[in-house]
């Protein structure tokens, strides 16, 4: 669906995209997480080819951009660097005359689609209001909705939630997720890490321009080896376990097993009570960490 090799932009002697191969295959929700100024708008506008490129090539559903935008475009839902739309119009109007420049093929189902994503988005009740009067969130929803106006194949969305209350979020992660059960590929910029834990299936990093991490989130995640147990009696169970226990914190242990049903039989054969015994998996937050280096914009935790 997305794939770039040796994709560079140079502004001046600032390298703000640097040499990165991007795999986003169908099906996938794809997570491009970086901080701030990592270089994922920049990214995202070559991708759709809005930027050209200093070096380097990507294709958007297999053809090479931006040659091949007349094609692909019409079947890539976007929203890049914030919501765009005329304050003086309602929404519905904004929608009607974004679907109208985007060609007659879509006339007659125009105004079921346009009610279908105004819905879908929460701004159905909103009637004749003019977007100059909605509040950030409200404008990322109308362009959200604008994504979606097209049906597309490919959702390519820079912060989509960026502006929205905790429920609005919510709303927007679960409405990415069932559009990608039904078909449709996600790849979703972010810098909320709680988010992109969340909702997707993969994951790219971005520090500083470069790609440092690209993989399944289920891999990234992979258990360490260690076991977390939880015990009402911690002493008896340090005692069972013969120097196997790499840490404790009150009544929680971290126990060197990679098998959790071997390690709770060893226990409860030697009488101890186990409230809690889980295989500890990486987070996406310990990988990044040890993958990106050190600054003052980070990449947010959950």
């Amino acid at each position: 669906m997305i794939r770039s090799t040796g994709l560079t932009k140079r502004f001046g002697q600032v390298v703000a995209v640097d040499d990165i191969d991007l795999d986003v295959r169908a099906g996938d929700v794809y997570g491009f997480l970086g901080a701030n100024g990592s270089g994922k708008t920049t990214s995202v506008r070559m991708i759709l080819g809005l930027v050209l490129p200093t070096s380097g090539s990507v294709e958007l559903l297999g053809e090479p951009m931006p040659r091949g935008g007349r094609r692909v475009l019409p079947k890539v839902g976007t929203l890049v660097e914030g919501a765009a739309a005329y304050g003086h119009l309602s929404a519905r109007a904004n929608l009607e005359l974004l679907d109208a420049s985007g060609g007659s093929a879509g006339r007659r189902t125009r105004r079921h689609r346009i009610d279908d994503v105004l819905e879908q988005v929460g701004l159905a009740g909103t009637g004749r209001r003019p977007v100059k009067a909605f509040s950030l969130g409200m404008r990322q929803r109308l362009g959200l909705a604008a994504a979606l106006l097209p049906q597309p194949e490919l959702l390519v969305l820079d912060e989509p939630t960026n502006g929205l209350d905790p429920q609005g979020i919510r709303e927007v992660r679960e409405l990415l997720l069932r559009l990608n059960a039904a078909g449709a590929t996600i790849f979703l910029s972010s810098h909320l890490l709680a988010e992109i834990e969340q909702m997707c299936t993969r994951v790219g990093v971005l520090d500083r321009g470069r790609l440092v991490v690209q993989d399944d989130l289920a891999n990234l995640q992979a258990p360490t080896g260690r076991t977390i147990v939880r015990t009402s009696d911690p002493a008896a169970a340090v005692a069972a376990l013969d120097g196997r226990v790499e840490g404790r914190d009150g009544d929680r242990l971290l126990v060197r097993a990679d098998d959790p049903a071997a390690l709770n039989a060893l226990l409860v054969g030697q009488h101890v009570p186990v409230s809690e015994l889980v295989a500890e998996r990486r987070t996406l937050e310990d990988v990044i960490m040890e993958r990106t280096e050190p600054g003052a914009d980070r990449v947010m935790p959950p």
